[in-house]
């Protein structure tokens, strides 16, 4: 299953990931200037969120895809089980 990201949903999760890419340098610099524990986990948790939503919007995408998919038919000759498995186990990496 290739994912086709739309112009706004491929900007939307760029920018996501960008986020979480500065907080990481953040944490990185944070921990080399001796910052305080506190601070630092409060800007790696903000990291960690910034990932999972730029992976749900991934996912959501290719799940409105694979329906779209699945309602025109599949041509690359993949069932409906083996595809849900698919994404099941893409969605429950997240978790």
């Amino acid at each position: 299953m290739q994912l086709d990201l739309v112009d706004t949903d491929l900007k939307a999760v760029l920018n996501r990931l960008r986020r979480a890419q500065g907080q990481i340098s953040g944490v990185i610099r944070m921990i080399e200037e001796g910052r305080d524990c506190e601070d630092v986990v409060m800007q790696l948790a903000a990291a960690s969120r910034a990932l999972d939503r730029a992976g749900f919007a991934i996912i959501a995408t290719g799940l409105q895809q694979c329906v779209t998919g699945m309602e025109s038919g599949r041509a690359d000759g993949e069932s409906v089980d083996e595809l849900r498995a698919r994404l099941e186990k893409l969605f429950l990496s997240l978790a």
